[in-house]
C-alpha cells in the first residue's frame, strides 16, 4: 500500500484549516491525560495505523506507562482507568461510532458527572478533531513508521 498524495502540496489551505483545529485541541487546557485517551481510541476504532502509532508513542513520551498505553482497546475491561477517565473514554466511543451510538444522553450525563460544559464542549472538538485526523490518514493511505525489531541479547 502506497501514500496516495501529499494533501500539504497539493491543497494547502485545507491542510492548515485542520492544523489549526488541531493546534485548538492542544491549546484548549484539557488534561494531555484526556487527550491521549480520545485519539488513541477513536484512532483504534477508525482503524487508523498511522494515528494509533503517532498517539501511543506521544503518550508513552509524556511518561504513560506501557499498560495505561496497551490497555486503551479494552478499557471496559481492566480496571487502571479512573471513573473520569472511562467518561471520556466512552464518550470518544460515542461519538467516533455516531452512527451506531447516536450519541445518547446517558453517555453525555456520565461526562457532565466530571466535566464542566465548557470542558465538554473542548473534548467533543478534540474528538471530532482526531475523527477528522483519521480520515484524511485513512483516505490518503499514510504511512506509519516501522519501527526497527528489538535485537536479542
Amino acid at each position: 500500500m502506497h501514500e496516495r498524495f501529499d494533501i500539504t502540496h497539493e491543497e494547502p489551505l485545507a491542510f492548515k484549516t485542520i492544523y489549526g483545529l488541531q493546534l485548538y485541541v492542544q491549546n484548549s487546557g484539557l488534561d494531555k491525560r484526556y487527550l491521549h485517551l480520545l485519539e488513541i481510541r477513536s484512532s483504534q476504532i477508525n482503524g487508523c495505523a498511522y494515528c494509533v502509532d503517532n498517539h501511543t508513542k506521544e503518550a508513552r513520551k509524556a511518561g504513560f506507562s506501557e499498560q495505561w498505553v496497551s490497555l486503551i482497546a479494552v478499557w471496559r475491561e481492566s480496571p487502571i482507568y479512573s471513573p473520569k477517565e472511562r467518561a471520556v473514554l466512552n464518550w470518544a466511543e460515542s461519538v467516533t461510532k455516531v452512527s451506531e451510538t447516536r450519541i445518547p444522553d446517558e453517555d453525555y450525563d456520565l461526562l457532565r458527572e466530571f466535566f464542566s460544559l465548557q470542558e465538554i464542549a473542548k473534548l467533543t472538538v478534540a474528538v471530532s478533531t482526531i475523527n477528522v485526523w483519521n480520515r484524511m490518514a485513512l483516505a490518503l493511505r499514510l504511512q506509519h513508521q516501522v519501527d526497527p525489531e528489538p535485537t536479542s541479547g
